[in-house]
């Protein structure tokens, strides 16, 4: 879950339009500040060039280094590394007073440089003596010095100028350093770096070798994934022990989205198998990018629309793509049509939120790949489904609904799948803001220590391994408020590219790609409800435009609208669970009376998109495109 920077959610002095509730003048929930970043221009152009490193040298070399490497010599070398600086955890465990870190410390080199072959077997691990992880930044922290400054290294990644000195005084520490070649030679520059140089980056390298492919996943799903970074590591470089004693009662349906995180692709090297082309969209004359992996000959065809915001490369998405690819169907995954990439490059909206114009831009586009892929691979198209999750099945039952009276040449489907839909925007988005500010349910008194002990949480949390068994250590507060949290990332977002794209004056401060941390805070203090009263509204309203009234959106953009046709259409496959906090009662009961016994799924638990892991699901999943034929695609 990724964490951000203070806000504030509430509207100042407007009322607001129909279908919402106006929180009360005086709410405010503040985040933990980050590290400051004064040179934030500097570290981004440090970033770019590391992702670039990353992305153009590192990636396709592993790919080599892992073929020729096997994963247990790479462990191997890891373990190695990781054995000979021990020296530097001894001292750091001492300084700290960590008198049993230090102690299991020194068991773990004994057992593991003897037993262990010098250290390439992790003995100690089997034997489940304890890690305690120590270096000189942390000591520096316990001895109380606050970092000032975020700092983006070269090649090194994320730190501040505490940890930078921590990491020379490490380096001070590690005994390769005080070895020197047999031989220097003058005309040979390479004899002068030395042993812990090589070393070093050689074991670097080698540790990559393994995450270097989901570095730069990560780096290409998230719009901006420099901030996410900076905020994270405020977290992570914390020497607190976050408590995890549960205060209050748990929320299971919250709970149960978090376990999203579990539905992830089992298969390391499955999205780098997918090739990535672009096609250009006639409305906007800009290139949009997809991502797809075809079977051998001909098989049917998923094309998958991610959630609100998500990336067409991101976990859910390509967690999807392997789930059918595996079983026998072609893949394809767009962007959704509230992230960065298919806003600025397929949207004819500058404000994502409206349905016809947002769901028909998805199907233009969808469109569009569709005619590449028939024309690089005309005989290994089949049969077409559309699946969706979450935002992205509210799309495509739009598209589904509209396919009887659209008069464009535009792609038909042999099914629709959509997964976790909301049937009422707004109430969704409410909702959203809602769980964003469950932490004033605490006293306020609290507040501030609480929320960055959530935070704690998730950081330790992350660095441990989670299963689906794992009980998650979060009361209902901390569970809702972490799902409000990611959402409203995912607004900040939102509301930059589309502001960067068509500027409404509504910010005050300039909009700037180096420099972003002072208009994002601002955005921050936007809302959901906020969004669409003061930016999408007053879009849909300027000439030229659709002249939308609040009470229009709000129709737009509640599938009960559209219910006749979506009645109207066998084709359809809704897979939804009772507890999915998007649902009201009222919305679960539409669905039961419009979509047919056997087009309808309904699972009891799950929250929102929390089961994707599950077995059965999978396999309802599945079975929704079941009758799809590798047959000659049918012609627009």
């Amino acid at each position: 879950m990724v964490l951000s920077l203070c806000l504030s959610p509430f509207a100042h002095g407007q009322q607001p339009a129909a279908g919402f509730t106006k929180p009360p003048a005086a709410e405010t929930v503040v985040l933990p500040k980050s590290v400051p970043d004064p040179i934030e221009p500097v570290n981004r152009v440090m970033w770019a060039f590391n992702k670039g490193l990353m992305t153009v040298f590192l990636k396709p070399t592993s790919r080599v280094y892992r073929f020729v490497v096997v994963k247990p010599v790479r462990t191997g070398i890891g373990n190695f590394g990781k054995n000979l600086t021990y020296p530097g955890r001894l001292i750091n465990n001492l300084l700290q007073g960590k008198w049993r870190g230090a102690r299991d410390e020194s068991y773990r080199f004994v057992c593991n440089t003897t037993v262990g072959v010098a250290g390439f077997f992790d003995v100690a691990g089997k034997w489940k003596i304890p890690k305690s992880e120590a270096d000189f930044g942390q000591t520096f922290g316990q001895w109380g010095w606050k970092p000032n400054c975020f700092l983006m290294l070269p090649i090194f990644g994320p730190s501040n100028e505490r940890d930078t000195l921590g990491l020379a005084a490490d380096t001070a520490a590690n005994p390769l350093l005080y070895i020197t070649p047999y031989k220097l030679d003058a005309n040979d520059p390479l004899t002068w770096l030395g042993p812990y140089t090589y070393f070093t980056y050689g074991v670097m390298y080698n540790d990559l070798a393994d995450s270097v492919g989901e570095y730069v996943r990560f780096s290409q799903a998230e719009m901006d994934p420099y901030s996410e970074i900076e905020y994270a590591w405020t977290f992570a470089r914390e020497n607190r022990v976050a408590d995890f004693q549960v205060k209050g009662q748990q929320d299971e349906a919250s709970l149960e989205t978090l376990e999203s995180v579990f539905f992830t692709y089992k298969d390391p090297e499955f999205p780098g198998h997918g090739k990535t082309r672009s096609v250009l969209i006639p409305a906007t004359g800009r290139k949009l990018k997809f991502t797809f992996w075809l079977q051998p000959g001909k098989a049917p065809v998923v094309y998958i629309v991610p959630g609100l915001g998500s990336h067409r490369l991101a976990q859910s998405s390509l967690a999807l793509a392997e789930l059918v690819y595996k079983n026998g169907f072609s893949a394809v995954c767009v962007s959704s049509a509230f992230n960065s990439e298919f806003m600025e490059h397929a949207s004819t909206a500058a404000m994502p939120a409206y349905l016809p114009v947002d769901g028909h831009d998805v199907h233009v586009a969808l469109t569009e790949v569709d005619r590449r892929l028939q024309a690089l691979y005309p005989d290994r198209l089949g049969d077409k489904a559309l699946m969706g999750y979450s935002m992205g099945a509210f799309h495509a039952l739009f598209v589904a609904a509209t396919e009887p009276t659209n008069q464009l040449p535009l792609i038909k489907f042999d099914r629709y799948v959509a997964i976790n839909t909301p049937v009422r925007l707004l109430h969704g988005i409410s909702k959203l803001d809602e769980f964003y500010r469950a932490p004033l349910n605490w006293p306020d008194a609290e507040r501030t220590d609480n929320i960055e002990n959530t935070f704690l949480k998730v950081a330790a949390l992350s660095k441990s391994t989670l299963t689906p068994q794992t009980s998650l250590p979060f009361s209902a507060i901390e569970s809702r408020f972490l799902i409000g949290l990611a959402f409203r990332l995912m607004l900040r977002d939102i509301i930059f590219s589309s502001q960067r794209r068509n500027n409404q004056g509504v910010l005050q401060h300039r909009i700037r790609n180096l420099r972003r941390n002072p208009v994002y805070q601002e955005i921050l203090q936007y809302s959901y409800q906020d969004y669409f009263r003061k930016l999408v509204i007053p879009y849909y309203q300027t000439p030229g435009h659709a002249s939308l009234t609040a009470e229009a959106l709000e129709k737009a953009d509640d599938l009960r609208t559209y219910d006749t046709a979506l009645l109207a259409n066998p084709n359809i496959r809704i897979i939804v669970n009772q507890n999915d906090f998007l649902l009201a009662d009222e919305d679960l009961a539409w669905l039961h009376a419009t979509i047919a016994p056997e087009q309808l799924t309904v699972f009891e638990q799950g929250g929102h998109l929390g089961n994707l892991f599950n077995p059965a699901v999978q396999k309802t999943i599945l079975g929704a495109l079941a009758g799809l034929k590798s047959s000659p695609p049918k012609s627009d």
